[in-house]
């Protein structure tokens, strides 16, 4: 692997063949634990007001991956949103869109979210469903389910956005800066 490519098992936030849209910040974190600010004591509670995912921390694994619906993350800017996610060693979010405000906490968290406009399709002909083994190289836009051994594309980061996911996170990233 190189810093621009992840690998993981992923897990597809589908019902009825279809991906799951516009789950909001309330649905990945609910408003009844926002008291937590331990970052570690987050990860429990991602997607515990999502139906059907309520159980989503006790199974996920680090380097795991998400697929999800179009405008993931909608809603307000919870921050526990993207760190919940981090708390489960998630390392990555693969969606069409996101919701802009929580795209921008991630990637200021340093933590991916990629986009794709093939998932509708390859999760509706069942050429990408949970458990299956993806690759995605967001510096060239390639990905391959190696479940599956087939390829679809992803949208390359924008500079800054790899250069703060490489820095770890936007404070990170602020340190490389040159000073005058």
């Amino acid at each position: 692997m190189t810093e621009t490519t992840l690998s993981g098992k992923i897990w597809v936030l589908a019902e009825s063949g279809h991906l799951v849209e516009d789950i909001d910040t309330d649905q990945i974190f609910h408003n009844a634990f926002l008291h937590i600010t331990d970052i570690a004591e987050m990860g429990q509670y991602a997607l515990g007001n999502l139906k059907g995912w309520e159980n989503f921390p006790e199974k996920a694994g680090s380097g795991d991956i998400i697929i999800a619906g179009r405008n993931f993350g909608a809603g307000s800017s919870r921050q526990q949103a993207v760190d919940c996610f981090v708390a489960l060693g998630i390392s990555a979010i693969l969606a069409p869109s996101f919701g802009a405000i929580y795209f921008r906490n991630a990637v200021n968290s340093g933590f991916p979210l990629l986009r794709s406009t093939e998932l509708d399709t390859l999760v509706l002909s069942s050429q990408m469903e949970t458990g299956d083994r993806i690759t995605l190289d967001f510096g060239s836009s390639e990905a391959k389910n190696l479940t599956k051994e087939t390829s679809f594309t992803i949208e390359t980061m924008s500079g800054v956005q790899s250069a703060i996911f490489k820095s770890g996170n936007l404070f990170g990233y602020g340190k490389t800066l040159n000073r005058e």
